[in-house]
């Protein structure tokens, strides 16, 4: 009995040996794309790895968009990004899952039917089959998501997010120049590159204030600095004034006058909140933006 045991043993293992059969055990079972979505709180929308010449309107509008049970939810604001909504944002609509099929219906946008495609376990492409367009979506867990470098990142859109912006301490240090008599700037959203001064005094009702210059912004990246910016006004009757940008909280932030040596506080003056409830005040898409780098 023994040697006709062995004898079947040494047939059966020279049979799977000439087939080459591998034998796997402990196959996981691949995730399905709804537990994919939930296995990151934040999803950032990386806007400057867009591919395509079309636009998913929702997608084009949010810094990060979560899938919290059948509930959507946005950031489309900076100001306050880690406590609306307890991080997730604004409940934007509601989607669905199927295959690699994601189903929304937001608010304001309408129904879109996309597909969902992983790179990898913290990354996916979102495709608009309609346009041909795709949007590269990075997750994150709220407590490890970095606010200051996603601040910093959009910068732009930022400084947009305010009414005015007003001039609250000038330093006692510095030499006198042009720049100190400005009292308050604004940044518009619908124009880029567009910024405003007014050098009436602060306090001023918002509404009253004069606008006495428009010009050109630029904002630049700073070599091996990612807490800092150049932003240079182009104020014409008195050349460019630049400055190094530095956010100080999510309503204030200080220009640091290289020039003179001067250095002023801005405090924002009346949040601008974009899709805010079902009726949106104000709408904004944000688009790609490749900074020049300078040194300092």
């Amino acid at each position: 009995m023994k040697t006709r045991l062995l004898f079947l043993s040494i047939v059966i293992i020279g049979f799977l040996e000439s087939c080459n059969i591998t034998v796997i055990e402990n196959i996981e079972p691949e995730i399905t794309l709804q537990e994919q979505l939930q296995s990151y709180e934040l999803w950032y929308v990386d806007i400057n790895a867009t591919q395509g010449n079309g636009e998913i309107p929702f997608l084009q509008k949010a810094f990060t968009v979560s899938f919290l049970n059948s509930g959507f939810y946005a950031n489309n604001n900076l100001v306050n990004l880690g406590s609306n909504g307890n991080g997730f944002g604004l409940n934007v609509g509601g989607y669905s899952t199927f295959g690699n099929t994601l189903n929304v219906n937001h608010i304001a946008d309408g129904f879109y039917s996309l597909r969902v495609y992983a790179s990898n376990s913290d990354e996916i492409e979102i495709y608009d089959p309609l346009t041909d367009t795709s949007y590269f979506l990075t997750g994150y867990q709220r407590s490890e998501f970095d606010y200051d470098a996603v601040f910093y990142d959009n910068i732009e859109y930022f400084l947009q997010e305010y009414e005015a912006w007003q001039k609250i301490s000038t330093s006692n240090f510095g030499a006198l120049n042009a720049f100190d008599a400005e009292n308050h700037l604004r940044f518009f959203p619908d124009v880029i590159n567009i910024f405003q001064s007014s050098q009436d005094k602060a306090g001023t009702n918002i509404d009253l204030l004069t606008w006495d210059f428009e010009g050109n912004y630029d904002v630049f990246d700073v070599v091996g600095n990612s807490s800092v910016k150049i932003l240079k006004l182009d104020y014409d009757f008195f050349d460019n004034e630049s400055f190094e940008l530095t956010i100080l909280d999510d309503a204030t932030i200080q220009l640091y006058h290289a020039a003179s040596g001067t250095e002023y506080i801005f405090k924002g003056r009346y949040n601008i909140q974009y899709l805010k409830g079902v009726v949106p005040k104000k709408e904004r898409k944000r688009f790609k933006v490749k900074r020049k780098i300078k040194t300092i």
